[in-house]
């Protein structure tokens, strides 16, 4: 990736990086991961992208603040409109997918490709997943519980799982990372956390880690669009790179 790029958003200054050259492809994590998530693909999808990949509000080099899970969807909005980007594909992870789903329903002519990993906010949100959400919502509960929920859904197996893993829960064991969780997690109980009655237009490819405890396959509709499933965790890209790009190069044109 190239030398940090920071972008001033409604949330502070957002870390940007970038590689390659082409069409813009966007890169976005999970909650208390970074960009380097992107690490195992990053380069092969450089060879025909220029990859941007962000590091959301409170995570990685951004700036300490504690978004909400649609104010990571509102910055994504100002990073797009900091990089003049008037169409791209994007690949979004857990969070990461709900802001490009949200771009995608805003902005429909801006997205031309849209790959969802391990995604929530496509379904109305169960009423249990509220309650947990609405509990993990609470910092004390946030600094116990994700450090212990990041291996039960990473289900990692290489070594840049591990990495993943290990910086989560660092991160989830601090003050600070249990606010930022929390803030994210009580989003997820809100109204506006739920795309389901958006319509989205542009090319979809789910791509499901089965392994993944979270999101399970009940929250993945099949109007999305096609559902590739892998043998992963949450992060299906890093446990898989070779399955997930054989899935993914040909849904972009490649």
């Amino acid at each position: 990736m190239s030398e940090p790029a920071m972008i001033g958003t409604r949330a502070g200054l957002v870390h940007v990086a970038e590689c390659g050259a082409g069409p813009p492809l966007v890169l976005l994590h999970a909650t208390l991961h970074d960009h380097h998530d992107f690490d195992p693909i990053a380069d092969r999808l450089a060879t025909h992208f220029r990859v941007i990949a962000i590091d959301w509000p409170g995570h990685g080099l951004s700036d300490p603040v504690r978004p909400s899970v649609t104010e990571l969807a509102d910055v994504l909005e100002d990073v797009v409109d900091a990089l003049g980007l008037s169409s791209a594909a994007y690949i979004g992870n857990s969070v990461g997918a709900f802001a490009a789903g949200r771009l995608a329903v805003r902005r429909p002519d801006a997205v031309t490709h849209l790959i969802l990993v391990n995604p929530g906010g496509f379904v109305s949100v169960p009423w249990f997943v509220r309650a947990v959400s609405r509990t993990i919502g609470r910092p004390a509960v946030a600094r116990l519980v994700m450090p212990r929920m990041v291996p039960a859904y990473m289900r990692s197996r290489t070594d840049s799982d591990r990495q993943i893993q290990a910086r989560a829960v660092a991160r989830a064991k601090t003050s600070e990372g249990a606010r930022v969780a929390a803030g994210i997690w009580r989003g997820f109980a809100a109204a506006d956390y739920d795309l389901s009655a958006g319509e989205i237009t542009a090319p979809t490819l789910v791509v499901w880690g089965r392994q993944d405890p979270i999101v399970r396959r009940e929250f993945l509709p099949e109007a999305l669009g096609s559902i590739a499933e892998l043998d992963t965790g949450h992060v299906a890209f890093s446990s898989d790179p070779d399955g997930f790009l054989a899935v993914a190069l040909p849904f972009l044109g490649v």
